[in-house]
């Protein structure tokens, strides 16, 4: 429309009324973008200066910028710091040769993950770092890949006497942007820029557009069709002539008011303004308060420790309809309580855990036989203190303990102190082992000393807690006895096929998922059910030993496939015929206000899911004692499908029922999902809640896209606070992250506190950015309202008049009531 005020022809007024207007909507904008990319910009320069200490051939260590490290230099990271780029750990100021990283930024967990030097390259003296520069090495790495928990690579150490080969893997390595939490650390460096892991994990994120501004486009594309056929008649009306087209565009530009320019204009001048309340903010400390929406959410005192991470679509949160929600860490606590121990025959709850300390006590006090009641109890207790990777480190004189999985996290000394809560699982069965008398004195990379037994332990291997293999696994060696022992502990589905037969652990593990929601019931005690875990033991010859230790040796060595062939190593030749210790339950606590804040939700018209890899009892029990299922709720649970027909046969057992609440496992999901992607989507959008158990990241973001296809253009929120939330939050229009125990999700477009501070964010209360928008838009249509009620009354009385000859024409029965 300004470019045309150049052409004399269909000139209409000064072209400054058309190039004014513009020219200032687009300085607002570029300036808004140019903002944004200077705040970029310093924060790429902060990271980019940091400075390392990078040793020279000869061993001088000279101070570099981290955008000047290149692949092959070797670098000193202190503690606390950053680790600027992908390293192959060389060497550790800890005795133990090893050291403990915070992943948060990578992943989103908090818990501490343990890294171990190469073996060859870390030395007694460990403060004399430059004479590393005088080891001859070659190291092979595996070109760059995305996977964070895999690391293929040898090293090659020549001296004058032989030549030692030795395997890398991803306990060797520190990934780029973690940070280095305990000691000082030297180490190689193998990947930089864009081919560390960070980055290539950093994918571009998807170019989400709110629904909001969706609807003013499609308003702006229809006004501009009845622009033009208004237009079109005017020239009719006026008639046809040699001229017509000079008389088209006229009434277009005369016509283009129509179209709400304004509203985008005040919108951006919204955001502009109070852009500039915040800016000296913004600088300081690179953060993303960069809306005034966002700025008004974080002074809410409702929703405390709110950070807005999104300058785009905060109003996205105002106008949810589907909210789905990680379990752990987000609806519960993740503060494990220690609740039960059960040996086949005896069972104690955490009343009784006195009479557990002074059987165990007894055992070592008395030699009784390999076959008392005592003695089984002292074996069950010492293989929980054993089977851990807990490190105890001394700082300031007080000991605490850290773990290197995300198993750890969080349980409570029940017998000493019933509501003291710490921070980490296996460290919470490391607590509770220490309140009955078995404490953790010592531990390293080689041996572990507990305070009651006679002699040390030897640590021979270490198998550590994945999220696929759900278990934990020691090989360790009594240096008193010389006896050999495999100790396992993980997830009862995984360890029911590795034991032993026996008749009690099936129908034991069942009981403990529904032990706490019976307590709920009864007692109205908010928690979230037991997590069981099964503990097994097997003794090893020394001839199986050494058939173990070459073949993974072997598996080891191998460049391709080389972490499978490790697992089916350890399947094949260790994980059978285990002997059944004992069986633990671990309570996890509800988040507070959980269950009003989902009565809130279910208030509001928003649908809640929630999507969990926990096993089905518990996630069920969880449903139930947070409020997710009503009492009127018709709990439907999806049976196990393997095929086609089953599939076919589960929903219409779903379509015949109503008032539903469903649950459903990943597994079953995703064989519906192959067959009957829509029928699917139909059915479960109808469930009062829906519950989808041992669901992995990957099915977790398949869910939010199944409801972004088939409920568009409904608004979907995904809340969760762990690396295993990232995907899904990535997927959702709106992202929520809880900074919890677990970790929070820096993919999110806000992070909150706690769960209940993001409802407020969802519902439409006075800070939520969809009200704030609503009477930006409100505010905009009483001033078009204003200036048309004047432009109407001088400039077409005639056309109103035709509208009210044509009002009056109309019977009556066309008015409507």
């Amino acid at each position: 429309m300004a470019c045309s005020q150049f052409i004399p022809a269909i000139q209409i007024g000064a072209p400054i009324t058309y190039w004014g207007p513009l020219g200032f909507v687009l300085t607002i904008t570029l300036i808004r973008e140019a903002l944004d990319d200077f705040v970029r910009f310093l924060r790429d320069k902060e990271l980019n200066g940091e400075k390392y200490e990078r040793l020279t051939r000869d061993g001088t260590r000279v101070e570099v910028n981290s955008s000047d490290i290149e692949v092959g230099d070797v670098i000193i990271i202190e503690k606390d710091r950053r680790v600027p780029a992908d390293v192959v750990l060389l060497r550790t100021t800890e005795k133990s040769g090893g050291c403990f990283i915070r992943t948060d930024q990578l992943d989103g967990e908090t818990d501490w993950k343990l890294r171990i030097a190469v073996p060859f390259t870390q030395h007694t003296n460990n403060e004399a770092v430059r004479d590393i520069m005088e080891i001859n090495c070659e190291i092979y790495a595996e070109k760059p890949q995305k996977d964070i928990h895999a690391f293929v690579g040898t090293i090659k150490v020549t001296t004058e006497d032989q030549v030692q080969d030795g395997s890398l893997n991803v306990e060797n390595v520190l990934w780029a942007n973690t940070v280095l939490a305990s000691g000082t650390a030297v180490g190689i460096v193998v990947y930089t820029g864009r081919e560390t892991r960070s980055v290539m994990n950093t994918t571009l994120p998807e170019s989400k557009v709110g629904l909001l501004d969706l609807e003013v486009n499609n308003l702006t594309k229809l006004l501009f069709v009845f622009v033009m056929v208004l237009a079109s008649v005017m020239v009719v009306m006026k008639g046809l002539d040699a001229n017509w087209y000079r008389y088209l565009m006229r009434f277009v530009l005369l016509f283009s008011y129509i179209i709400p320019i304004s509203l985008r204009v005040n919108l951006d001048m919204a955001k502009f303004l109070l852009f500039l309340l915040v800016i000296l903010r913004t600088i300081s400390d690179f953060g993303g308060h960069i809306l005034f929406y966002a700025w008004q959410i974080g002074r809410d005192k409702q929703i405390p420790e709110t950070v807005v991470r999104s300058s785009t679509i905060p109003e996205e949160l105002g106008r949810i309809s589907f909210l789905l929600s990680d379990k752990t860490g987000t609806l519960t606590k993740n503060e494990m309580h220690f609740k039960k121990i059960h040996l086949g025959t005896v069972a104690f709850s955490s009343d009784a855990f006195e009479e557990v300390a002074h059987h165990v006590a007894s055992a070592y006090t008395s030699r009784l036989g390999r076959h008392s009641f005592s003695a089984k109890l002292q074996s069950a207790v010492e293989a929980i203190a054993l089977c851990h990777n807990v490190t105890p480190i001394v700082e300031n004189g007080s000991v605490s303990y850290q773990a290197a999985s995300p198993d750890e996290v969080g349980i409570i000394s029940t017998w000493k102190m019933p509501f003291w809560i710490l921070i980490v699982s296996k460290v919470a069965l490391v607590k509770w082992t220490e309140s009955v008398g078995v404490r953790l004195a010592q531990r390293d990379l080689h041996s572990i000393q507990l305070q009651l037994s006679i002699g040390q332990t030897k640590i021979l291997h270490v198998f550590p807690f994945t999220s696929e293999t759900k278990r934990m696994g020691i090989v360790v060696k009594d240096e008193t006895t010389d006896e050999v022992y495999l100790l396992m502990k993980g997830a009862d589905t995984v360890m029911a096929g590795m034991v032993q037969y026996n008749d009690w652990l099936e129908e034991e593990c069942s009981n403990m998922a529904r032990e706490v929601y019976l307590l709920f019931e009864f007692e109205l005690r908010p928690s979230a059910g037991l997590r069981t875990l099964v503990v097994a033991k097997r003794s090893l010859s020394a001839a199986e030993l050494e058939a173990f230790d070459r073949a993974y040796h072997t598996a080891k060595m191998s460049i391709t496939d080389r972490s499978q062939n490790m697992q089916n190593c350890v399947n094949r030749m260790l994980e059978k015929d285990l002997q059944l210790l004992c069986l633990t339950g671990v309570e996890d606590r509800l988040q507070d206000q959980v269950t009003t804040s989902l009565e809130l939700l279910r208030n509001a018209g928003i649908k809640i899911w929630m999507l969990t890899g926990d096993k089905l009892e518990t996630a069920i029990c969880i449903a139930k004692s947070s409020g997710l299922f009503s009492r009127t709720d018709n709990v439907h649970v999806f049976g196990s499908v393997q095929n086609r027909t089953e599939a076919h046969n589960e929903l219409n057992a779903l379509r015949r029922k109503s008032d539903v609440a469903l649950v459903m496992q990943g597994s079953a999901l995703n064989v519906c999902l192959q067959y009957y992607e829509a029928e699917v989507a139909e059915l479960v959008c109808g469930c009062t809640a829906v519950v989808c158990c041992r669901c992995s990241p990957e099915q977790k973001a398949q869910i939010v896209q199944l409801l972004r296809k088939y409920r568009a253009p409904l608004r979907v929120a995904a809340i969760g606070d762990g690396g295993n939330d990232v995907s899904m939050i990535q997927a959702a229009h709106a992202g929520i992250g809880i900074d919890a125990n677990e970790g929070n999700a820096k993919t999110s477009i806000a992070c909150c506190g706690l769960f209940h501070h993001a409802v407020f964010a969802c519902l439409p209360t006075s800070s939520c950015p969809w009200t704030v928008l609503l009477q930006a838009v409100m505010r905009t249509i009483s001033v078009c309202d204003a200036q048309g009620s004047h432009y109407i009354y001088h400039a077409s009385y005639i056309l109103m008049r035709i509208l009210l000859r044509l009002c009056i024409a109309l019977p009556r029965c066309s008015y409507g009531r």
